[in-house]
């Protein structure tokens, strides 16, 4: 049975009458890691996997949601309610408090949720719940909720409620993906465009490595803090510098910094710009050198912001070589997730194989795979 059958299904046994059907979609990253933080660029897309919400109002004070994934239901109190760490209904809760506090009057409500994004895959399952409970409670009171303030309230209710600090990207790509686009995000401004991914003959494969390692948290930190570090000396010199975005290669080399933290500030600087570059290869529609942009944000990832590990780096060395694949790097955070892969459509279930089994042969396990599609951002079903 198809999800959104299966929610309406659920909907109509559990509170026995007809829902609003909103959806909103798990995003990718194509280019432009960890440039977030650092006032630069990113090349998000929504993908062909979502997270979909059927809401009604049930003339009480309460919320009442179930979850499809988890056969839970969890119901709270309008008026007096609070994050309950770890638990799935805390992203819910959250958006409710966002929307509450921005002065929306949320009333009493029934809810099913259910998704078919990856969790722990890096495809941002969570920012898709915040910004569809966002949409169907919007569109279900009719609060006429601008998409762009969605975004903002989807984003606090992950800063205040779940307790991660994360960036504007993820519930950016969700509520704005555009089909078949990509949208070049500027983290400063929160300026966008959308660019054309007109990939023809090849599909966008993602290889999950099943793994996340401990050190990425601690990691993130540290990054976080050596980018200050190259800010810092870059202001010494102007002191009109924001962000890594405002310094140039060459001011770089005139700083006085120890060499890990000169390396952090050239992936970044260097990353930025390949997020632009590869922007003109996809208006071209040169694919070739959008993944030639694409490999070498992996290695300036690997070897220079050094946030890669051994399962991501051998996805990529195994395939660098193959005729069939114009590209690949880790996507995310880093220590583990996904990488993606431009693979010719062709040749992909041979990809799967190979790759498969040489995965396996090193690490003792499968990876996954997902061919995804950029899509549209939320919407009513």
């Amino acid at each position: 049975m198809q999800l959104q059958e299966q929610i309406l299904d659920t909907f109509k046994t559990t509170f026995g009458k007809d829902p609003l059907i909103v959806y909103s979609p798990g995003r990718i990253n194509l280019i432009g890691e960890h440039t977030d933080y650092n006032g630069g660029f990113v090349l998000p897309a929504a993908i062909d996997k979502k997270m979909i919400v059927a809401i009604a109002e049930n003339q009480t004070t309460f919320g009442k949601i179930y979850s499809l994934d988890f056969k839970e239901e969890y119901v709270f109190d309008l008026s007096s309610f609070s994050p309950k760490p770890g638990h799935w209904a805390t992203y819910i809760m959250g958006v409710v408090a966002q929307l509450q506090q921005a002065g929306y009057q949320v009333k009493g409500f029934d809810m099913v949720f259910g998704g078919d994004i990856p969790v722990g895959a890096g495809l941002s399952s969570s920012a898709a719940l915040e910004c569809a409970v966002g949409f169907a409670l919007s569109t279900l009171f009719d609060f006429q909720i601008p998409k762009t303030s969605l975004v903002h309230y989807a984003q606090k209710a992950e800063h205040t409620f779940a307790g991660v600090m994360c960036g504007i990207m993820d519930q950016f790509a969700s509520v704005m993906g555009k089909k078949d686009h990509a949208i070049r995000l500027d983290c400063r401004s929160l300026d966008f465009e959308y660019f054309p991914i007109a990939l023809g003959d090849y599909k966008l494969l993602l290889i999950d490595t099943k793994v996340k390692h401990s050190l990425a948290d601690s990691a993130y930190n540290t990054r976080r803090n050596e980018c200050e570090a190259g800010v810092h000396a870059a202001q010494k010199i102007n002191p009109e510098i924001k962000d890594l975005r405002d310094v140039s290669l060459e001011l770089l080399a005139q700083l006085e910094l120890e060499d890990k933290v000169r390396m952090r500030c050239k992936y970044i600087i260097e990353e930025n710009q390949r997020v632009i570059d590869s922007c003109i290869a996809l208006e071209n529609g040169n694919l070739v050198r959008f993944g030639q942009k694409v490999y070498e944000s992996h290695y300036g990832l690997s070897n220079e912001f050094e946030v890669s590990c051994e399962e991501l780096d051998f996805l990529v060395d195994y395939v660098r070589d193959e005729s069939a694949i114009l590209g690949a790097r880790m996507m995310g955070g880093g220590f583990g997730g996904c990488t993606i892969n431009i693979v010719h459509q062709e040749e992909v279930e041979k990809i799967k194989q190979s790759v498969g089994e040489a995965y396996e042969a090193k690490f003792g396990r499968l990876p996954e795979f997902y061919l995804v599609s950029p899509e549209e951002g939320s919407g009513v079903l």
